[in-house]
């Protein structure tokens, strides 16, 4: 088909274009380098900063006039801007929640790039936007969720959540959300930015594992409904941040049920684990949810960024977002068609499907679901060491990935210094927070790349 559609004069030369040889060349240049990254990354440090005024010495100036070498300026960002900044990708990387991307899933993240895709309309985007239903109806089938479950890709965990809290709220009505000491802190933020007055922002405190009371949440649900107010959504936690903790999935829906309130899931970290069978004994129940929360960036093996929000109700995203204005009407969905603008609340959106479907259509379901397992294991390695080594303390167990830890008869102040210490080095990332007031560290082991002497070393650093 090329060439059928040239008529006319000849088309100026694209002001902003190059040669196609030097695209290639660049674009060569480009794939080496990041190749080198997945090589030399378990060789580099895991986290690194430099001095805002080192920064703006290499990469900043002022604006740029006159056209400069394209190769020199790839390698000025390569050698100066990316090295600094956590690796979430490498493979001692523990703190937060790491994001190892698979190469797989880098590919179709240039190919959406490339191809300037978007993911809006079914008349502007029939492909990319079946891409992005099929790669939803894999997730709601690994994740157990009913069929007619319907869901749309965003940029990660707060921005769906956000979308689930707004479906939840045009389908029943305003009324209190109730949510954990342990919850995210982006969810009440994101309660918040939604307009709940803080009246309506119900915290509960956790349970001595950490996970929500429901005594006490239909307690809190009994006295708002006899004061009058409309008990609306209650917010469970398919594995914290902080612990990997897992709230009563199985009771809480029940109480749901009963109480007809919307039952959230927040699993932007854990839920992955579900795809595997020790995993999915600990999420028990997240398949009732009536909205459920993943970040394929995290434990799914993709670079930043994609979250991902499934809602059981079929048309509650669109009753929710859907907009109708003039220049959109040639637009329309027909029968059978989706317009993913009107399923959360970005317009212009770019594809984030391609890499995740790149990735399961090369490595496979059980290739994924073993590198998820391996996580699992790894933190369960973790702490059988640190059991076996008295200068430390378990405080919180392995649970989907993480693991907390104090050093025995040190102060809290102790646990920051030798994470902070540890960075410094490069040599590994760790986390240091509280649980329950207590100073701890705390390894997230979702990298299936990561080795058991990686654990090893990384703890006789921390001990040292």
């Amino acid at each position: 088909m090329a060439g059928e559609y040239a008529s006319g004069p000849r088309r100026p030369a694209d002001p902003l274009g190059m040669a196609p040889d030097e695209m290639r060349r660049l674009g060569h240049l480009v794939v080496d380098l990041v190749i080198d990254h997945f090589e030399t990354r378990a060789d580099r440090p895991a986290i690194q900063q430099e001095t805002p005024e080192e920064l703006w010495k290499a990469l900043g100036g002022p604006v740029p006039r006159a056209p400069g070498d394209p190769e020199q300026a790839i390698r000025t960002l390569v050698e100066s801007a990316l090295p600094h900044m956590q690796h979430g990708d490498h493979p001692r990387y523990f703190a937060r929640v790491p994001s190892p991307s698979s190469f797989a899933a880098v590919l179709g993240e240039w190919l959406g790039t490339g191809h300037n895709v978007i993911a809006t309309s079914w008349a502007g985007a029939s492909g990319p936007t079946t891409v992005e239903l099929v790669v939803i109806e894999w997730l709601r089938v690994l994740l157990g969720m009913p069929e007619g479950t319907e869901g749309v890709l965003v940029s990660g965990g707060s921005l769906a959540n956000l979308t689930a809290f707004a479906a939840a709220r045009a389908e029943l009505g305003d009324g209190v959300a109730y949510l954990t000491d342990q919850t995210h802190s982006s969810l009440p933020r994101d309660l918040r930015a939604l307009g709940f007055p803080p009246s309506h922002i119900r915290v509960l405190d956790s349970d001595v594992t950490l996970r929500m009371p429901v005594g006490e949440l239909a307690e809190a649900v009994a006295a708002d409904r006899a004061a009058g107010l409309r008990p609306l959504m209650v917010l469970a936690t398919a594995g914290s941040t902080n612990t990997g903790s897992v709230d009563p999935l199985p009771e809480i829906a029940d109480l749901c049920v009963t109480e007809n309130m919307w039952f959230h899931v927040d699993g932007a970290y854990g839920a992955p684990a579900a795809l595997c069978d020790s995993g999915r004994s600990a999420l028990r129940g997240i398949e009732r949810a009536d909205s459920l929360v993943v970040d394929p960036h995290k434990w799914l093996f993709q670079p930043y960024d994609v979250g991902c929000v499934l809602v059981r109700r079929p048309g509650a995203l669109e009753r929710a977002f859907s907009i109708d204005a003039e220049y959109l009407k040639d637009t329309a969905a027909a029968r059978g068609e989706v317009n993913l603008r009107d399923r959360s609340l970005e317009l212009s959106r770019r594809s984030r499907a391609l890499k995740l479907w790149l990735t399961f259509t090369v490595h496979g379901a059980d290739r994924i679901r073993s590198a998820v397992s391996r996580g699992i294991q790894l933190a369960e390695f973790a702490e059988e060491r640190l059991h076996a080594d008295p200068v430390w303390e378990v405080v919180t167990p392995a649970r989907l990935g993480v693991v907390t830890f104090a050093l025995s008869g040190s102060g809290d102040g102790a646990h920051a210094a030798r994470a902070a210490a540890l960075a410094a080095d490069g040599y590994a990332a760790v986390t240091s927070t509280t649980v329950r007031g207590r100073g701890v560290l705390r390894l997230c082991t979702i990298n299936p790349t990561t080795t058991e002497d990686d654990i090893v070393q990384t703890l006789a650093r921390l001990a040292g």
